[in-house]
């Protein structure tokens, strides 16, 4: 069994690399820090290939998939991403644009170029790391949200054709709230509840996609914020979001 994991570095990303391969997988580790990835790849009880690479480059993402289609992945795990605090009058457009590109474009990439293979195998998997941000607008970290909004409903348009056609493949969407990663020094942003841990996330994350859970909520509270969001008039949760987005605040 192999896995590609984006974003591996750091966080989330680097917590699954170490789930997965004490499960026994062989790993395709990506992400920008090469120092990193080599760290991570000789800690690791498994056969590990480091790939450096931008994905926030449309480019990059086509050549990564190039660079490993004949590998026989598995398991993709679309993991890289970002976020950014902010009213949306005052944050860099430049900045929201990168976030777009690696939030969005580079998971839409890497999941069709992938799945199209999977399908064709009819095995495969594909762990894409959204948010519990997905199920609400996001006042003052507007375009993070609405970048993770994309993520889950792509998964679960993507599920559902699959369902559809018989196919075995599996898509399935994480959506974590605060967790403790290097996300909020990247995002300029403090949160108020406590965050996660970033290992137990990780290995709740691998054990439901591997039981081809469609969305995964690591935690009772992101379970009960997930359904209220869903329950409520949008212009409500808006509201409430900003409510605990202004009780942020930058660094």
């Amino acid at each position: 069994m192999k896995a590609l994991i984006t974003g591996a570095s750091s966080g989330i990303g680097r917590d699954m690399a170490h789930v997965l391969a004490e499960q026994g997988w062989e790993l395709i580790l990506v992400a920008r820090r090469t120092n990193l990835l080599e760290e991570l790849a000789e800690s690791l009880p498994t056969a590990c290939r480091v790939i450096s690479a931008d994905l926030g480059d449309p480019a990059a993402c086509r050549r990564l998939y190039e660079q490993t289609k004949e590998d026989g992945v598995d398991m993709l795990v679309n993991n890289a991403g970002f976020g950014l605090f902010g009213e949306f009058t005052d944050t860099e457009l430049e900045r929201e644009e990168a976030m777009i590109d690696l939030n969005i474009k580079a998971v839409h990439i890497l999941t069709k170029l992938f799945l199209k293979d999977f399908v064709a195998r009819d095995r495969g998997r594909i762990l894409n790391v959204a948010s519990i941000a997905g199920f609400a607008p996001g006042p003052l970290m507007a375009t993070y949200y609405a970048t993770k909004a994309y993520v889950l409903r792509l998964s679960l348009a993507l599920r559902e054709e699959l369902r559809r056609r018989g196919s075995k493949v599996v898509v399935s969407a994480l959506c974590p709230g605060p967790v403790d990663t290097e996300f909020n020094q990247v995002a300029d942003v403090k949160f108020n509840l406590a965050g996660l841990n970033s290992r137990q996330v990780a290995e709740y994350a691998i054990k439901k996609t591997l039981q081809g859970k469609a969305v995964i909520l690591p935690s009772t509270l992101m379970k009960l914020a997930g359904f209220g969001a869903g329950m409520l008039p949008a212009a409500l949760v808006a509201r409430v979001v900003y409510h605990l987005q202004s009780k942020k605040g930058g660094k």
